[in-house]
């Protein structure tokens, strides 16, 4: 890498644009994912969000990809120097440190920056160490309140004791009101409790269904096959997510040319737990039609855009963040799936009508030529 820094020659501000892939080192697929995945998000640069993202990424990385510089260095870099010129506090300069670190580098070595615009980076400046924090568990819930009341009613005890053991005489009108507030603060928390326990069990009652599946639809920016796995694809996706594209590694090299899955809309299923495939962490999953000869994309309404929500008919309801493996709920709905004779995407219950798989507008989501296909 040295060799490389050192022979290449600094491109100025002005001609990043026309830098290319091939005047930097061989990246590996999931480097390639990675660098994609900020240039994309270097566009978004103005929002916290992303400059957390790309911070927290090169916290253990020299360049945006990993330990080699790329293209995605420069247009990054590119996005960040007019925004870092302007961070000055100290509390600026700590949360982005990681950032500052490497600009730069990227300044002293890739990009050739007139002095009256290079970052002034002070090394000597007193700004906080980093330091992970230990997380302590506390109580939360009802558990929490009760420990409350618990604390609040050991206060009160003592004043009470005292009071009462002084000569026999009554209470105070401080330590009446001190063990007021203790019976209210238990009585709170056992209605509190109660409420969550009943929730709970009202949750517990509520059969799988649709609603709890986060449908949306994905922008596929690139797709590469997975370096340690020849039947998998390992995409670039963009859902809409604040954090930026997610990782998703599907099976279908043996169904869909890779060419196809280049710079498309799909739909996917968002809040499924991530699975660790072959080493990478697939963060989703793409939603498909398929019968024993074929598979295909079930494909999102015309003019769609990433991120978009789609729901069937009738389960217009709030997601549930994560589905729980062990509840098995995308298992139960993922069953009744099917497309009908127009390849509409259906859920159909036993006895009822089928719900069509729509957008907000009421547009449908349709797969292209197998009829009471598998859905998955």
């Amino acid at each position: 890498m040295a060799d490389f820094i050192s022979k290449f020659k600094a491109l100025s501000l002005k001609d990043i644009s026309k830098a290319t892939d091939s005047q930097f080192p061989q990246l590996s697929n999931e480097e390639k994912a990675l660098a994609s995945q900020f240039e994309t998000l270097s566009t978004r640069f103005d929002e916290p969000e992303s400059l957390t993202s790309l911070n927290e990424s090169l916290k253990s990385k020299t360049f945006v990809a990993g330990n080699v510089p790329s293209k995605a260095d420069l247009v990054a870099f590119e996005k960040v120097l007019p925004l870092a010129s302007k961070w000055t506090s100290n509390d600026e300069l700590a949360k982005n440190r990681h950032i500052l670190r490497w600009a730069d580098l990227v300044q002293n070595t890739l990009v050739d920056v007139p002095e009256s615009e290079k970052l002034k980076i002070d090394y000597d400046a007193a700004i906080p160490r980093e330091i992970k924090e230990k997380k302590k568990p506390a109580a939360t819930g009802a558990a929490g309140a009760a420990g409350a009341a618990g604390a609040a009613a050991a206060e009160a005890k003592p004043k009470e004791a005292s009071a009462e053991d002084k000569k026999g005489e009554p209470l105070s009108e401080e330590a009446k009101k001190a063990k007021a507030e203790a019976q209210k603060a238990k009585k709170a928390a056992k209605a509190k409790a109660k409420a969550e326990a009943n929730a709970k069990q009202q949750a517990a009652t509520v059969p799988p269904n649709p609603a709890m599946v986060d449908f949306r639809v994905g922008f596929i920016q690139k797709a590469v096959k997975h370096p340690d796995a020849d039947a998998l694809y390992m995409s670039t996706i963009d859902m809409g997510d604040a954090e930026g594209p997610r990782t998703v590694c599907s099976g279908l090299v043996k169904y869909i040319p890779i060419e196809e899955m280049q710079e498309r809309y799909v739909v996917c299923i968002a809040n499924l737990k991530p699975v660790t495939m072959r080493g990478v962490k697939s963060c989703a999953m793409v939603l498909c039609a398929s019968n024993e000869n074929t598979v295909e994309f079930v494909n999102p309404p015309a003019g769609s855009k990433a991120g978009d929500k789609l729901f069937f008919e009738d389960f217009n309801g709030e997601p549930e963040k994560q589905l729980n493996p062990k509840k098995k709920i995308w298992e139960a709905v993922q069953a009744h799936f099917s497309t009908n004779d127009k390849f509409e995407v259906t859920y159909t219950e036993e006895g009822k009508e089928p719900k069509r798989l729509v957008n907000a507008n009421g547009e449908l989501c349709k797969n292209s030529t197998i009829v009471k296909a598998d859905v998955k």
